[in-house]
């Protein structure tokens, strides 16, 4: 095994003895007081099957077979979840034929980023994380389950359900993905439009169709955002099963790996704690999950969601962490936004498979972990295949099919991760390097500040940003208003760049690796609100990101340090539901605490 992977396991463990050993002794309290469909009052146990067909009310009332209880994403506003409408049913069936019950449990909220971006919706995106983590909870709070189904994709949704699911940790859990929408429009097709609408080249209908050529059915977005970074991680993770991430949906592969998903829950549900959620998600696992991130380029909300995640778990790891395994993992895939290719090429180039398989072959995973198919990872280097018309399980590519798009380890796009942290005066912020060219990995110039996304394209439409610069956009952190994304810089940032201009932008709010081939220093902790360095950089002021040293910092430090920090008003609390999410705010964490209201 790595010596720098195994240093960084080491001292999470160290770090997280405490927390650990209190989390696991609260899951095997839970699990030896039980289920307690054989506790309740015959009134309690009459509600909760009230609804169930006959055979299924003999086998609850009876304690005959195992119950799993669904928590569901479901809506037809995401494309990525309206391939679960039909899933309820389906996965009841699947469940009989496999000796269970299935019952949907609870949904969950499940906003759509994509149609959120730059709205005032954005700015409850971060914290429907934590509402999806309290909801699981109250979905299996009626402790009528033996197992449990999460049936979530998109961003915020997957880290939401395993945090809450973490809470029933003394029960196994497995992950039901829908699988990807087939390629529309290339990648670069899509950017070319964006960017001439951007340039005024083009109007809203031209825009419009070319986002509908490339988001145009159920299914997952096929770029590699944070949605589909949530897919990677569960599997590489052990939570889902080999090659289902990216399988597309309404397909005969989808059906039975769902049939699939429905038997290991059933089965594990009689292996105590041995087969539990707490038994699989530890220390190795969420090291894995930060390899796996760094080795895929995958998004920055993650620096972010793994944080929150592991907290759950009793677990806690840092920045310093990811940045110490960033410096001994190499990124060996290329998907947009940080290459041309979507998640479909990348399946079809070896997917999962492959990358689990070149990574455990040069001792940059840890293999001896459980995972929902039992004890080690190399299960996870198969791919399941039909044969007929039954589920089997083949050797995964042992090569790249596409060197383009995957790559082995020993040969791969850069000897290190996409994902690198930055500190100095100004804090420390996370900045994804997987697409940024050489070039550009240190500027040095001075400082615009903005402070919404508007003015910084009304600067540009008005001619005023046709130099090297660092955009600045502070107060828009997790206390101030819920840390939105700031995807709508992209295009102009990119613009610019693209004339020849050195740019960048530093924020404490997030970007989810979207910023592409722009540099940008996202997250930044301590943020504005908190009076952190950000909050005193005006415009002029000279700053220098150094993405190869990792370094933030503010030229003139002593003259911005006899400043006094600003303070804006903000106007962006009342509307859209955010005033009920007042409280919240006050309390949230930091962006390298999880940024979470729960921990």
């Amino acid at each position: 095994m790595n010596q720098r992977i195994l240093e960084v396991t080491k001292r999470v463990e160290e770090r997280s003895k405490a927390t650990r050993a209190n989390y696991l002794d609260q899951m095997q309290s839970a699990y030896s007081d039980g289920v307690a469909r054989q506790a309740m009052h015959c009134g309690n146990l009459a509600h909760a099957f009230a609804a169930c067909g006959t055979t299924d009310k003999n086998n609850l009332s009876e304690e005959k077979v195992p119950n799993i209880g669904i928590i569901t994403a479901y809506n037809d506003m995401l494309s990525a979840h309206k391939t679960y409408e039909n899933y309820p049913a389906e996965l009841r069936a699947y469940a009989q034929k496999h000796n269970a019950v299935a019952q949907v449990a609870g949904a969950v909220p499940a906003m759509c980023d994509g149609v959120t971006q730059g709205q005032p919706g954005m700015e409850l995106s971060l914290f429907s994380r934590d509402v999806i983590a309290l909801s699981t909870a109250i979905g299996l709070s009626h402790n009528m389950f033996d197992a449990v189904l999460c049936m979530g994709i998109c961003d915020k949704i997957v880290p939401g359900l395993l945090m809450g699911s973490l809470k029933f940790g003394h029960l196994p859990a497995v992950f039901v993905p829908g699988g990807p929408m087939p390629s529309g429009i290339s990648n670069e097709e899509k950017a070319s439009i964006r960017q001439a609408f951007a340039e005024g080249k083009i109007g809203r209908a031209e825009l419009l169709k070319g986002e509908s050529d490339s988001y145009h059915s159920p299914g997952t977005c096929t770029f590699y955002g944070t949605a589909n970074s949530n897919q990677m991680l569960m599997e590489i993770m052990g939570l889902q099963l080999p090659g289902s991430s990216f399988v597309n949906p309404s397909t005969e592969l989808r059906a039975l790996l769902n049939e699939e998903a429905v038997k290991v829950a059933a089965n594990n549900s009689q292996l105590g704690l041995e087969g539990s959620l707490s038994n699989l998600i530890t220390e190795k696992v969420i090291v894995n999950g930060i390899i796996g991130l760094l080795a895929t380029g995958g998004s920055t909300n993650h620096t972010i969601h793994l944080i929150a995640i592991a907290r759950a778990a009793g677990i806690i790891i840092n920045w310093a962490d990811m940045s110490d395994l960033s410096d001994v993992v190499p990124l060996i895939t290329r998907m947009y936004p940080n290459g041309a290719a979507d998640v479909n090429h990348f399946h079809a180039s070896g997917g999962m498979g492959f990358v689990i398989h070149t990574l455990l072959e040069n001792n940059l995973l840890h293999e001896n972990v459980h995972t929902i198919l039992g004890k080690g990872l190399k299960k996870y280097t198969q791919e399941p295949k039909i044969e007929n018309k039954q589920l089997v399980w083949k050797e995964g590519a042992k090569e790249s099919l596409n060197k383009s798009i995957i790559r082995p380890v020993n040969d791969p796009f850069s000897e290190h991760g996409g994902i690198k942290i930055l500190q100095g005066n100004i804090g420390r912020a996370v900045i994804k390097t997987a697409a940024v060219s050489e070039d550009n990995l240190v500027i040095e110039a001075e400082a615009h500040v903005f402070y919404e996304q508007e003015d910084l394209i009304k600067a540009f439409k008005n001619g005023e940003l046709e130099k090297d610069f660092i955009a600045v956009l502070p107060f828009q952190g997790p206390k101030q208003n819920g840390m939105p994304e700031l995807h709508q810089l992209t295009p102009t940032l990119t613009i610019l760049q693209k004339k020849g201009f050195k740019v960048a932008l530093v924020t404490d709010g997030r970007m989810s690796g979207a910023s592409g081939k722009v540099p940008a220093a996202i997250h930044l902790s301590p943020e504005a609100f908190d009076g952190g360095m950000i909050s005193k950089i005006r415009t002029g002021d000279i700053l220098r990101l150094n993405a190869v040293s990792g370094e933030l910092n503010c030229m003139n430090e002593s003259e911005v340090n006899s400043r006094e920090a600003t303070q804006i008003k903000n106007d962006n609390t009342i509307g859209f539901g955010r005033e009920l999410f007042g409280n919240l705010r006050a309390l949230v964490s930091g962006s390298e605490d999880g940024a979470s209201f729960l921990i």
